[in-house]
């Protein structure tokens, strides 16, 4: 019994609901002992943010749900209810399903390992992504506890001539002696002992056809709860590698063969008017997600154009009780855009401007200087700065500026500039600390100004540091917002998870990313 990985000999029911909620999905569950009737067993299951728990009862003859059908082992009862959908109700009639086994230990930690991805899904990513021998394993959803081996096999021909490929799509059984097999043969301890076995003894379908397995399809999409795993993991392969953080660039790679610039079109940055605009060529906004100028002279081709995007977190928000922050990602002003940056963030009612680079960085300019001096004034364009004070800090600087529109009887607006300055290029910061307590700074200021529009944040090119501030507040802000208890931990700078990812992750090189869009 206990070789079912959902059992779990020695939680209690508040630890099986943290576990649940922190490392389990809608339809989680998993099975351990009861405490309040000992030879019971208790079966828990994740429905949406609440877990619910059933009693099962062991009559010492068979083990049933105190009515209904009886099993003559508890393996037998999860096992029947898994794949009798409806059956398990509430006393109103609410159904309760059983779809993901929590496993008392990861099955693998493997990056090949993609959790519970579908077979569509699986499909969808190796056939778009993938190349012949790509290949992943799943949990499969129609055994739970099972898994799957999908894999981008060679091209078959149609009728009509053309050749397609396809996926092919394994069963590795879980047997109740705790190891793994593919429906016959040779059997195995762990997952990735089956695997290397078949990737030097290939498989044979029953058309004939051969399957190899040739290179990992690596996952880089991870639940929160499991994020020390993966950077032990990431670590554990630099070790044996020359090549210094070789799994964490591996996994960035990934992310880069999403090939972000031919699902979005760029064309607006590569008109020939729009070019001197950009700082990189190759580093441009997406047409469907940039910041157009408003107000601008129609006659002039490309007044509209500046590099800037909008980025915002999609994930819903179920109470509602907060709207959701939007930034605009720039890049550092060049001397001919620093007019047009101006007209940005007054049209977009930005109070809070956030700069991640220092104006020069191992000899080369970053950004060209778009404020005045401490008590000095500037106009630029129609809009005038007035620099008020400034405030030197451990890491950062804070100006205080006043922006006016000449052409615009109204009251000066108050600009917060926070220039962070322990970020190196292509480097990350001594420690995460300073980070978080910058990006706190900044969301106080922000939450300051009601009716604030979004936050700007900029380096040089806007898509290194200026991407990774702001994937990091999206993360903190969900964190927030989910009430999650790891909230406190994560946020504190003592965090062994937090500092690891953010030391692992530097700012990339500013001449290869497309500019980011949407997170």
């Amino acid at each position: 019994m206990t070789s079912r990985r959902w059992f779990h000999p020695n939680i209690n029911g508040l630890e099986a609901e943290t576990l649940l909620l922190t490392h389990g999905i809608h339809g989680s569950f998993l099975a351990r002992p009861s405490k309040s009737n000992p030879g019971d067993f208790t079966l828990s299951v994740r429905r949406h943010d609440e877990v619910t728990h059933i009693k099962i009862q062991n009559t010492g003859d068979f083990y049933d749900l105190y009515g209904g059908e009886t099993f003559a082992t508890l393996a037998e009862l999860v096992q029947y209810y898994t794949e009798q959908h409806g059956l398990l109700r509430e006393k109103n009639g609410d159904v309760i399903e059983l779809k993901y086994p929590l496993n008392s230990q990861d099955p693998t930690s493997e990056r090949w390992y993609h959790g519970h991805l579908s077979g569509r899904e699986a499909e969808k990513l190796l056939l778009e992504k993938g190349k012949p021998g790509s290949f992943l394993v799943r949990e499969s959803q129609s055994k739970p506890g099972d898994f799957v081996l999908s894999v981008l096999t060679s091209e078959e021909k149609l009728e009509n001539g053309e050749r397609k490929s396809r996926v092919t799509h394994v069963m590795i059984r879980f047997q109740l002696d705790g190891k793994y097999d593919v429906g016959g043969g040779e059997r195995f301890d762990t997952l990735t002992d089956l695997l290397e076995h078949y990737k030097k003894n290939p498989m044979v379908e029953k058309s004939g056809a051969v399957v190899h397995l040739k290179q990992p399809f690596n996952a880089t999409r991870i639940n929160a709860a499991n994020i020390e795993t993966r950077v032990r993991e990431l670590n554990k392969m630099a070790d044996n590698t020359e090549k210094a953080k070789q799994g964490f660039w591996e996994e960035f790679e990934m992310l880069q063969q999403q090939e972000c610039k031919l699902l979005y079109p760029r064309k607006e940055g590569q008109r020939l008017e729009n070019k001197s605009k950009n700082r990189y060529k190759n580093i441009l906004p997406f047409d469907t997600t940039r910041v157009a100028l408003r107000e601008t002279d129609e006659s002039i081709p490309g007044s509209d154009y500046i590099n800037a995007n909008y980025i915002k977190s999609t994930l819903d928000d179920s109470r509602g009780t907060q709207p959701y922050k939007m930034y605009i990602a720039t890049q550092g002003c060049l001397q001919n855009t620093v007019c047009d940056f101006w007209s940005m963030v007054y049209q977009e009612n930005t109070h809070v401007i956030v700069m991640t680079t220092k104006e020069m960085e191992r000899s080369r300019k970053k950004c060209f200087r778009y404020w005045p001096d401490e008590n000095c004034t500037k106009d630029y364009g129609c809009i005038r700065v007035l620099s008020l004070a400034v405030h030197v800090e451990k890491d950062y600087i804070l100006r205080e500026l006043q922006m006016s529109h000449l052409e615009r009887e109204e009251p000066p607006r108050c600009i917060w500039h926070y220039q962070y300055l322990s970020w190196p290029d292509h480097g990350v910061p001594n420690e995460p600390g300073g980070v978080l307590s910058f990006l706190e700074e900044i969301n106080t200021a922000q939450l300051s100004t009601p009716q604030s529009g979004p936050i700007v944040v900029h380096c040089s090119a806007g898509i290194g540091r200026t991407g990774t501030i702001i994937v990091i507040d999206i993360l903190v802000d969900i964190i927030n917002r989910q009430e999650l208890c790891l909230a406190s931990s994560l946020v504190a700078t003592s965090h062994p998870c937090l500092q690891d990812l953010l030391m692992k992750f530097p700012a990339t090189p500013d001449q290869t990313l497309p500019q980011p869009s949407n997170v």
